[in-house]
């Protein structure tokens, strides 16, 4: 049984409905089957290479784009090191040069709230300046959930989907300098080194991610569109290599149930799966790792005699006093829960640094030479953690917008793609996404690490074979001692279920039986 069957024959968890061709829903229980193939995809990883590769993908868009997001920014420079182009500036021009293309951009009401970065997109005075540009702004029908997927399609023929917003502070580079002077807001205030990951697929993957966008435009607007009768063709880039071809691939959601329908647990399932059938190596990059099903489910592992490695990269800082109390008490108690449970030495939970900047040290004084300054470093800076990726053995890799977080697992609408691989061909590409992700951190060579995992044949002694250097992982110093248990108050600001006042006094069936379309 794979992976998607295990999810979508899961009969104890809600799953989506069904979809039929003419992208209506069925009113039965069967699953949205959201499985195909993609003809070729690629692993993005940080935003520049994103940011390239989703700008040339839209100056091919003939008919149609959908960009369906958490937070939206039209001042973003897509490639400021090319150029101040940015991203209003790209698709204007694409809306004026080409009067048959439409475009339709949704985005969660409160995203630019929250981000602080794209308050004036709400205003809409400057973006967007053409009628068949249109921007919607999304409310989450269930009280404390957000908007959280993160897609762009084009024409149905090439699409994106991972961790990455069109917005700012998302954009940079693999070597994540300490100081960078392109990675800067469009206000021109530098940022955080920052790592992230981008799948980019073609065939029938790209057409499956129209139909959610579709989906999610329907269910936030009322407004049906169907898919393109016909796709026009996607040339892919002669320098962009080809990770996968003719790969199997299945899409998870989850959306939060409200009063008047019920919701989609597929990503907590997955997770679950994904967990259970690694066998050497579970590898997961998580900007939050706090929900203690997740900790529970890999502590089982890590308890069994020959059960896998586990590896997990994660962010350490928090930003603001509810996330530090919430996400960072709860990281470390998950944290100190699978230390416990360890009991052979195979768990490595890191987050990576980079040689911190050359800054002007001190006057020295002296007769030799008057006024010497010696230069100084800040000794490290903590790359930000983005992504949400998890990799079990060389057999499957999941890349979407899904934090290890309560409210990921049913308050957030997500999705996320399973790459599920059959050849040794697809199995030697999943382990060099790995490789190339953990050469990244520890500012080596691909086939420099890819040498040192065969030499072990363990990830966790690669690691401490290579992690030698000023750029490189760290371990959390979490103490054995103390409490594995939720931090008070996760259930107000991390809660994993919607709060349904109607269903708490026994009236979600009612509602639901009284409002039932015909």
């Amino acid at each position: 049984m794979t992976a998607i069957e295990t999810v979508f024959n899961n009969t104890s968890l809600p799953q989506a409905k069904s979809q039929r061709p003419d992208g209506r829903e069925k009113q039965n229980n069967s699953a949205l089957r959201l499985d195909g193939k993609a003809e070729k995809a690629a692993f993005l990883i940080n935003g520049n290479r994103y940011f390239a590769e989703v700008s040339r993908a839209l100056r091919q868009a003939r008919r149609t784009i959908w960009i369906v997001g958490w937070d939206f920014n039209p001042d973003i420079p897509l490639e400021p090191e090319k150029s101040g182009e940015t991203l209003a500036d790209l698709l204007h021009g694409l809306a004026a040069a080409n009067p048959e293309l439409e475009m339709r951009i949704l985005i969660w009401a409160l995203g630019p709230v929250y981000s602080e970065k794209s308050l004036q997109v709400l205003r809409k005075k400057t973006f967007p300046r053409n009628a068949r540009i249109d921007l919607r702004f999304d409310l989450q029908g269930a009280v404390r959930g957000s908007h959280h997927q993160k897609l762009v399609c084009i024409d149905d023929a090439v699409a994106f989907i991972g961790g990455i917003d069109l917005t700012s502070r998302r954009w940079d580079t693999k070597r994540h300098r300490a100081r960078d002077r392109l990675r800067r807001d469009p206000e021109g205030v530098s940022y955080d080194p920052l790592h992230d990951v981008q799948a980019m697929v073609t065939g029938d993957a790209a057409r499956l991610i129209g139909d959610i966008a579709r989906r999610r435009w329907e269910t936030a607007t009322g407004e049906k569109h169907p898919a393109l009768a016909e796709r026009p063709p996607f040339t892919w880039p002669d320098d962009l290599a080809v990770s996968l071809r003719e790969i199997p691939v299945g899409f998870v959601l989850t959306e939060p149930s409200t009063t008047l329908r019920a919701g989609v647990s597929d990503g907590i399932a997955s997770t679950l799966d994904i967990i259970s059938r690694a066998r050497r190596l579970l590898y997961i990059e998580a900007q939050y790792l706090a929900s203690f099903r997740v900790a529970d489910a890999i502590a089982a592992r890590l308890q069994e005699e020959n059960g896998p490695e586990v590896v997990i990269i994660c962010t350490r800082s928090s930003h603001g006093l509810i996330e530090k109390i919430i996400m960072g008490g709860n990281r470390d108690r998950v944290i100190r829960l699978l230390k416990r449970a360890d009991r052979a030495n195979r768990l490595r939970v890191y987050f990576p640094v980079v040689p911190g900047p050359i800054v002007p040290g001190p006057v020295v004084p002296g007769p030799t030479v008057p006024g010497q300054t010696v230069p100084a470093t800040v000794d490290e800076v903590e790359v930000l953690i983005h992504s949400k990726l998890m990799i079990a053995d060389d057999e499957l890799v999941r890349i979407g917008s899904s934090n290890l977080n309560n409210r990921s697992e049913g308050v957030d609408s997500e999705c996320d793609i399973l790459f599920q691989p059959e050849t040794d061909e697809h199995r030697r590409a999943v382990a060099e996404l790995r490789n190339r992700l953990l050469a990244e951190y520890l500012g080596t060579a691909t086939e420099s690490f890819a040498a040192a995992y065969a030499q072990s044949g363990s990830v966790i002694e690669a690691i401490d074979a290579l992690n030698v250097g000023a750029q490189g992982l760290r371990e959390f110093a979490v103490e054995l001692t103390g409490s594995i248990s939720p931090v008070r108050g996760t259930g107000l600001f991390d809660p994993a279920r919607p709060f349904l006042p109607l269903r708490r006094l026994g009236l979600g069936a009612l509602v639901r039986l009284l409002v039932r379309p015909a």
